[in-house]
């Protein structure tokens, strides 16, 4: 079947509400209008080209960088663009690898994203550095004092995630990163904040982090833009070369139409934060307690309460496949993703619901929502009024019953 023919025979439901915003999200008006004067009628310019086409470009490059510094109380020349997360998740690991002047060990954690843990691989086999990955409890926290045991002397650099992109865990990085120092107080540290920016309060100092990943479409700006943030002093060397550019770390006429989207994206998740959060908390409260309340045999993954991040809730549904939801959900207009973007391809178990403890049907049989402040009380309303109908049809042509 063709796609058209899927789209044509799934039809349009009464009612859309969209969680998927783990693997991509819509882009608000407010953000789409930013762009488009980048495109043909001002700044679209290269940034690094000394005419008002390309100052008009460096302008909005610039303010954006101070921007999203002021956010994470950082300086602007501490932020380099990338055009993803993934992005500049490689540009931290890997190019750090490659400016350093010895070989030594990475230590990481088993539930990073992908762009992390395939990167350790890579760094592995390309050039013979060792990595640990740190194990977790099962609400996905570490363990400082198990961290402790695995930071020494060759262990060079450390990155562990804020906010887990699955589950919601927020890690204590700040107490990681004082374990780190204690053990070696050369040790740099990478976190990636891509599941915590626009979520929570961010600040690089408090912290105690070298390196912080950021990117745009995880708060509903434009796909196609990263951040890394770099403390000065840092060195790393770029991992692609190319043409002359404005970042020096990153090679390629920068995308300021993106950017542009990128900047009104951080203003409007930041313009008021804490509402943001609050609201972002009480949907996710409400769908968590409703799913509960009506359905029986779903287990939660990951923390209840202040170490969940307030936008994630992600549910096991026992005795039927997650594939199965997301098609009857669609169906219904309620769109949400089984297990993670690197994942759910694979139809494999995620890492992340494994390495908490999950047997294998159980993460096979989980649901990722993820809200917005653009999400209502009615969206979640409406999604509780269709999530016990849909999961009692599917467990009833399920070949995977209750054991008696």
């Amino acid at each position: 079947m063709s796609v058209r023919e899927l789209l044509r025979v799934h039809g349009q439901p009464k009612r859309e509400v969209y969680f998927d915003i783990e693997n991509s999200g819509f882009v608000p008006d407010e953000v789409v209008e930013a762009m488009l004067p980048y495109f043909n009628r001002r700044g679209y310019g290269n940034p690094a080209i000394t005419h008002k086409p390309g100052w008009e470009a460096y302008e909005v490059f610039y303010e954006t960088k101070e921007l999203v510094a002021k956010t994470i109380n950082a300086g602007p020349e501490e932020i380099v663009f990338t055009h993803s997360g993934t992005e500049a998740n490689n540009l931290a690991l890997m190019g750090f690898v490659l400016a350093s002047k010895k070989k030594g060990k990475i230590v990481s954690s088993i539930i990073e994203h992908g762009s992390v843990l395939f990167v350790l691989e890579e760094i592995s086999k390309r050039y013979g550095w060792k990595y640990q990955l740190v194990p977790v409890d099962e609400e996905g926290l570490v363990d400082p004092s198990i961290f402790a045991t695995f930071i020494d002397r060759d262990t060079l650099l450390i990155s562990i995630q804020l906010v887990n992109h699955e589950i919601g865990t927020i890690q204590d990085i700040k107490a990681l990163v004082d374990v780190a120092r204690d053990r070696n107080p050369d040790v740099v540290f990478h976190t990636d904040a891509v599941d915590a920016y626009g979520r929570m309060e961010i600040d690089v100092e408090r912290l105690g982090v070298d390196m912080l990943t950021i990117s745009s479409h995880k708060i509903l700006g434009p796909k196609g833009v990263g951040v890394l943030y770099i403390k000065e002093g840092v060195k790393l060397e770029p991992i692609m070369r190319g043409q002359l550019s404005a970042e020096k770390l990153w090679p390629g006429v920068e995308n300021i139409p993106i950017i542009a989207g990128f900047k009104r994206a951080v203003e409007l998740a930041f313009d008021d934060l804490g509402s943001n959060i609050e609201h972002m908390r009480d949907l996710r409260d409400r769908l968590m307690k409703g799913i509960i309340d009506s359905v029986p045999d779903v287990i939660i993954n990951g923390p209840v309460g202040d170490r969940r991040v307030c936008d994630n809730v992600n549910v096991s549904f026992l005795y039927v496949e997650g594939e199965a939801i997301t098609i009857e959900l669609s169906m219904r207009g309620i769109y949400v993703s089984s297990g993670s973007a690197c994942t759910s391809r694979y139809l494999e178990p995620s890492h992340v619901l494994l390495a908490i403890g999950r047997r294998h049907e159980e993460a096979h049989g989980s649901i990722l929502f993820k809200v917005t402040r653009y999400h209502t009380v009615g969206d979640i309303e409406y999604t509780l009024e269709q999530i016990p109908d849909a999961i009692d049809r599917l467990r009833k042509i399920s070949s995977w019953k209750p054991s008696r």
